[in-house]
């Protein structure tokens, strides 16, 4: 069965995950609030999607204010272990697919040591929270291969290098997708055939960026990178939004467009996270259509 997903905001649940301050207002007390109200509020937006079979959902990066930055001394893991453990047996009894997406600033082929220091700081972050929720390796942090630095050939060997110095607790979840810019299916493939690391398939990024591969191809190349303990592949679904540059990702779902695509795809197993501007609402339309298909 295909599980959908959206991406960290609900706009129907009366609160949202990525409550933050700003960093002058850091404080002991400004960090817990922040925290408990964010993790409670996951605990709301996946009690929704239980109920409407919406089994796929990406947890903000911003879940845990500050987490990876050097003035936090909180032993967050330690301190909302409870809430943890209650969060993590609910995903886990339910059988949800968790994702997480950093930011863009999290690029591990840069040529600069700081930028790859922080992304490294982030990345551990990540990991450590899905650690905490006590989810397998299916649950997976996924980047963007990076930038081309004037020469994609050096940039892909130092993703490499790079992935290859990384920890454990980050190499067990890391994927990587194919963008609209830079690094096409086929220059993803280059790097899992040196390092094996799996490969989220994103068909707009395709549309827009390829190498002759249509979607049904492309995913395929894509989802042989993925082993049995990675879980089923995971793709990115975007639509494009009219008048808009290529590769803008549109308002709302287009059921018609969906369905043309999904039935060239049918055949095949993975897991949809929508990356469309209204969130659960798209959602909501694709499971009732999918309930019917």
């Amino acid at each position: 069965m295909i599980k959908i997903g959206y991406p960290c905001i609900n706009n129907s649940v009366a609160c949202r995950t990525n409550s933050r301050f700003i960093l002058k207002n850091y404080s002991r007390k400004r960090f817990l609030e922040t925290t408990r109200k964010n993790l409670e509020c996951l605990v709301k937006i996946l009690d929704f999607n239980i109920k409407n079979n919406l089994l796929f959902f990406r947890i903000s990066s911003d879940t845990i204010p500050f987490a990876s930055h050097p003035i936090c001394k909180i032993n967050w893991v330690k301190e909302f272990k409870y809430i943890f453990e209650q969060i993590g047996n609910f995903i886990n009894k339910n059988k949800i697919r968790i994702s997480m997406h950093p930011d863009q600033f999290v690029v591990l082929n840069t040529d600069n040591k700081k930028i790859l220091k922080n992304s490294i700081r982030e990345l551990i972050y990540h990991c450590e929270l899905l650690d905490a929720l006590n989810l397998d390796e299916t649950a997976k942090v996924q980047i963007h291969v990076g930038g081309v630095y004037g020469n994609k050939d050096l940039s892909i060997k130092r993703f490499i290098l790079n992935y290859k110095r990384l920890p454990g607790i980050i190499k067990r979840r890391l994927v990587i997708e194919n963008d609209d810019r830079n690094y096409s299916v086929k220059d993803c493939l280059r790097i899992h055939q040196e390092i094996s690391i799996p490969i989220v398939f994103d068909n707009l990024h395709h549309e827009v960026l390829n190498n002759g591969e249509d979607t049904r191809e492309g995913m395929l190349l894509c989802f042989k990178s993925w082993s049995k303990k990675d879980g089923v592949p995971m793709i990115d679904y975007s639509q494009q939004e009219k008048g808009k540059k290529p590769g803008a990702h549109s308002k709302t779902i287009n059921i018609r467009k969906f369905k043309s695509f999904i039935e060239k795809v049918k055949d095949l197993n993975f897991d949809i996270m929508l990356e469309i501007k209204d969130k659960e609402k798209s959602a909501l339309r694709v499971v009732k259509f999918l309930d019917k298909f």
